[in-house]
């Protein structure tokens, strides 16, 4: 319920300090999304599709920026990450549904290498590489806007 009112800025928590909390939040959803892309591609030898790699493009990037925003707090590095996270978004989306069969094999960017349909991990049956990766850029994603509607209040 805390949690609730300290969005929704009900709570007596300072507007800079919400704002400081939501970005250490993002970076440190793509710190374990850069760990963990790092850890099934070297650790485990998974090889990278050609959609993973455009991923990696857009969160490794959120993983030096996001920090360079918190000492001293830089408000405006919310709209450098937004749209990185926002175009990984869209292709981890994209990502998704062609592993998931949506997109037919026809346009498939995956011409060389692995296949980008080809699923290497399934956890619980739903829980893939694409979808990991869709759901940590959206959690950045909403994170994100919500300091940016923080600061405009």
């Amino acid at each position: 319920m805390k949690l609730f009112e300290w969005l929704l800025g009900k709570s007596d928590m300072n507007k800079e300090n919400k704002v400081w909390t939501l970005i250490f939040s993002a970076w440190f959803v793509a710190g374990i999304s850069t760990l963990g892309s790092l850890f099934f591609s070297e650790i485990m030898k998974l090889p990278p599709c050609t959609l993973c790699w455009y991923q990696r493009i857009f969160m490794f990037p959120l993983s030096l920026i996001l920090p360079l925003g918190l000492f001293p707090l830089d408000k405006n590095v919310v709209r450098y990450a937004l749209i990185l996270s926002a175009a990984g978004l869209l292709i981890a989306f994209f990502h998704l549904l062609l592993a998931a069969g949506v997109i037919p094999e026809s346009i498939q960017p995956c011409r060389q290498g692995i296949p980008c349909s080809k699923t290497v991990i399934s956890w619980f049956g739903f829980v893939t590489i694409p979808f990991l990766s869709m759901l940590s850029f959206l959690v950045i994603v909403v994170l994100l806007v919500l300091t940016y509607f923080q600061r405009l209040k």
